[in-house]
């Protein structure tokens, strides 16, 4: 379903079911109403038809900006305020210059919304609920709750913004480098899956802490190690991540990484890694196309504590001297290598084609086990 079909005919639309409802009955909480006025710098004046009129807008794009930031209808309560009038101003202004397409701005207001919610939510259940615990007998959390937020906000704020530019640095510098147009849209990826092995079974024998606390121990190391090492955590999804690289070399050097990091945890299961090297689409910062459908059934097959890769992977792998094609090409190379009186060629890493197998909606393949290469001792 497009956009215009989601929004034909005005008609008032529910709340998407993957945002909380921020908007659709403004409170009379007194509190809340403070706190709302101080993280937005102004006070509710505008029903949703006044903003969009203020802001120079029809109202059918205002709500469509809105829907796809993730706020709901609200009818015609007066609970918008300037801050919602700029941001129509701003995203239409985009269009009228030319800089945005109209459907291009309600992806920018789709993708920050669910970017900036999840953000959102997790630092409202995980941060500011654990700081708000009044701090002496009698005191309320309501008591201390917006004296904190006064204090952290503008911190907050300044750190994000930080953040973004950086992230947007890097994203641009990628683009930038890409060989042509097309590779902007369609490139050439290493994309990984991570799996925690036996995940349902633990869902039905740990506590619900318990069990949160795993997931987070498991992506904050998947996260950590794929920032590290030079790679892109495109999400979590649980028991899983998604990850992708520029090179075959850094996709591998990750995923061996998070095996040999999570093995030596004894409270984590076992993982499996699965990797294939070809062309992705990226959208919204998620990638699509074969390749990743290929990763994640070779995650499927690989046994516990095994990195499986696709032949393109393994072949991109031997054409940057990452890996061998094979063990005899090696011994030959460093029989030659003995010969001349030189160095062998030196190998990061090891493949061994395992049994073609079909695949589900991907034919037959041939999977290869990665591995670290063992260093060869003279003598």
């Amino acid at each position: 379903m497009t956009v215009d079909d989601e929004n034909a005919g005005g008609a008032e639309y529910p709340t998407p079911h993957h945002v909380v409802d921020h908007t659709a009955e403004p409170t009379d909480n007194p509190l809340a109403i403070r706190l709302e006025h101080l993280i937005l710098g102004a006070e509710r004046r505008y029903t949703p038809f006044q903003a969009a009129r203020t802001a120079g807008v029809s109202m059918d794009l205002a709500s469509r900006f809105w829907r796809a930031m993730g706020f709901a209808d609200i009818g015609q309560a007066r609970a918008l305020t300037e801050a919602d009038v700029l941001a129509l101003r701003r995203l239409a202004g985009l269009v009228e210059a030319g800089l945005l397409s109209e459907p291009m701005a309600v992806q920018v207001a789709r993708s920050t919304g669910q970017t900036t919610a999840r953000l959102a939510e997790w630092q409202i259940d995980s941060f500011l609920e654990g700081l708000t615990e009044p701090p002496e007998p009698g005191m309320t959390r309501t008591e201390v709750t917006y004296p904190l937020v006064e204090l952290l906000l503008p911190e907050l704020q300044e750190f994000l913004v930080y953040v973004w530019r950086r992230q947007l640095a890097a994203a641009t510098g990628r683009v930038v480098q890409a060989g042509d147009d097309d590779e902007m849209v369609d490139r050439r990826l290493a994309v990984g899956f991570a799996d925690l092995v036996g995940f349902t079974r633990l869902t039905r024998r740990l506590e619900e802490e318990e069990l949160g606390e795993l997931v987070e121990t498991f992506e904050t190391t998947c996260a950590d190690l794929v920032a590290a090492h030079g790679g892109r955590l495109i999400k979590t999804l649980g028991d899983e991540v998604l990850f992708a690289a520029d090179d075959a070399g850094t996709a591998a050097e990750i995923s061996l990484r998070l095996i040999e990091t999570l093995r030596e945890d004894a409270t984590m299961p076992a993982l499996r890694v699965g990797i294939a090297f070809g062309t992705v689409t990226t959208r919204m910062g998620d990638v699509f196309g074969t390749t990743v459908n290929l990763a994640s059934r070779l995650t499927s097959i690989a046994p516990k504590d095994t990195v499986l890769v696709d032949g393109a992977f393994a072949e991109e792998l031997s054409r940057t001297a990452e890996a061998p094609a094979s063990e005899a090409q090696a011994a030959e190379e460093a029989a030659r290598a003995e010969k001349e009186g030189r160095t062998p060629p030196s190998y990061r890493f090891a493949l061994r084609p395992m049994w073609q197998r079909p695949v589900r909606g991907l034919g037959v393949i041939e999977p290869w086990m990665l591995s670290r290469r063992e260093p060869k001792i003279p003598g």
